[in-house]
Order: C-alpha cells, then structure tokens, then sequence
C-alpha cells in the first residue's frame, strides 16, 4: 500500500484528506505542525525512523510554528526523500509573486488553493505530481 505525508493543522481538512486517501488505498503519515514534520525527516534521515516512506506530501502552507515551504524545502534537502511529491494548500489568496516566492523556497511541485478540488480532480492532480517525479531524475 503506498503512503503519503499529511502536515496540516486543520482537523476538518485532515479529515477529509484522509478519508479520500483510505478511499484510494493509500496509507499515511501526519504531523499538526512543521516542527514535527521537520524532525520526523531528520529522523528519516539518521536512520531512526521506522516504516515506508512517504512518496507524496501534502503540506498547508501556513502552520502554527514552521510553515509548510519550511518543510518542503527540508523535504527537497533530504537524502532519502528529495525526490517525494509535495503538493502546498492553502486557504489565503497569495500574490502572484509571494506564490513564486513560496513555490521558489519550498521547491513543490504543485499549490493548490482551498477548497480543495472534487475529489476526482484532486487524485489526478496527485497522480500528475507523482508521474512527474517519477520521470525526473533524482536530486
């Protein structure tokens, strides 16, 4: 079963990504803030960290102690796990530039404003990042 990564902070919109998720067959792995997140990967990578790893992450954006492009960006640093799917939500309407900011710093692939996509749509969009980064090559 594959798994992947939920970091958000919202009980309602975690709730549902998980439900949309044991739809599919698809295992996961949470954390309510990018602290925790942060230090899971470090775990991750000093080998400490038990269990599949995750081959995408969905991250919100703006979190109560380290913001979600804070976490990508340690997830694209990883060793273990650069090369993961990472898909940033977030229910504030960002700038033009501030989003080229954020998608330069965190290096995902892909923002999505809440509300989310039906979830046909959200699958896809999950399976096109997935696809992608299966054909690029390692970091």
């Amino acid at each position: 079963m594959p798994t992947w990564m939920i970091v958000e902070d919202e009980a309602d919109i975690y709730e549902v990504l998980v439900a949309m998720f044991e739809l599919w067959g698809i295992d996961h792995i949470h954390f309510f803030s990018g602290q925790e997140a942060i230090r899971w990967v470090d775990e991750v990578d000093s080998g400490r960290a038990e269990g599949p790893l995750p081959e995408l992450a969905v991250l919100d954006i703006r979190l109560p102690d380290v913001d979600g492009d804070q976490v990508s960006a340690r997830l694209r640093h990883s060793p273990r796990l650069g090369n993961i799917g990472i898909v940033m939500i977030t229910a504030y309407r960002l700038r033009p530039a501030e989003e080229e900011r954020i998608m330069a710093i965190s290096g995902a692939d892909k923002l999505l404003y809440k509300p989310l996509p039906v979830v046909y749509e959200l699958r896809a969009l999950f399976d096109q990042v997935l696809a992608a980064r299966q054909r690029a090559p390692r970091q």
